[in-house]
């Protein structure tokens, strides 16, 4: 049996899509991820979207997301987006799309060929400032879910901050049993920011939507960052939107195809 998967990136965000609309013969077990991290083309993803028959009505299909090792998690927004696009492509003049998501149905709104904002829900604060001791230090970070748990650290330089050493450490911290992604924001000015990010199951990637949302929801709430902001990582730039409350959080960026093939289960 083969597995035909399309390999998309969204601001460097390597993303794996494997569409079973029609044929739920092949389910994302642990043997058939393992079969696509092994492939040449599963080699090098950061999320895998499987994508399934919509569970509404109004949806267009579902999805579940995976990271590289295989853990299952909520969100994806850059995956999200490129699911968007390739669903766009084939419905001609299709520009709004629904999706089924593990954290609720997402609106996806596609501009041009390779480009899409996903409403990507309102941003939740539980505990939303906390010290946690990390290697022996007091780390200040702010608690944000995004349907998927951040902590979000502020920085002097991106370049610098030590993302190998506290983001796995901070992962795996006894407070996020579930573990959690890591994001260290430095804030330009009021609508500028600089991030980098080290995900759950997936370590350091070039991008990360649902963390672009989390650093700029943390600052936006701290009266620091106005209502659009423009995130630069380190594969290209996002465009966050939110106007604080219950107002949903937009995400906006490219998503472009890279490649296609087909895997031997």
């Amino acid at each position: 049996m083969q597995l035909e998967i399309q390999k998309m990136q969204g601001a460097g965000n390597r993303i794996l899509i494997v569409d079973q609309r029609s044929d739920a013969s092949v389910s994302p077990s642990a043997r058939t991820l393992d079969a696509v991290r092994n492939s040449n083309i599963g080699a090098e993803f950061d999320q895998l979207m499987w994508l399934s028959p919509p569970q509404t009505t109004a949806s267009t299909a579902s999805y579940r997301v995976f990271n590289f090792d295989g853990s299952e998690v909520e969100q994806c927004g850059n995956g999200a987006r490129c699911v968007a696009v390739l669903l766009a492509t084939e419905n001609a003049g299709q520009n709004e799309i629904l999706l089924d998501s593990p954290a609720g149905i997402i609106t996806a709104r596609v501009i041009g060929s390779n480009r899409a904002s996903v409403n990507m829900g309102t941003p939740q604060f539980d505990d939303a400032i906390a010290v946690l001791d990390v290697l022996g230090t007091d780390i200040r970070v702010n608690i944000v879910s995004m349907g998927n748990p951040h902590c979000v650290l502020d920085v002097d330089d991106v370049s610098t901050a030590d993302v190998a050493g506290l983001g796995p450490a901070i992962e795996h911290h006894p407070r996020f049993p579930d573990r959690i992604n890591v994001g260290f924001m430095r804030i330009i000015d009021r609508s500028n920011i600089e991030l980098r990010v080290f995900e759950r199951g997936a370590g350091e990637t070039l991008a990360c939507g649902t963390g672009a949302c989390a650093a700029v929801a943390s600052g936006h709430r701290r009266g620091l960052l106005d209502d659009e902001v423009a995130v630069q990582l380190p594969g290209g730039q996002l465009v966050v939107s939110w106007r604080g409350g219950v107002e949903p959080a937009w995400l906006t960026g490219d998503a472009e195809f890279i490649s296609k093939g087909k895997i031997n289960l």
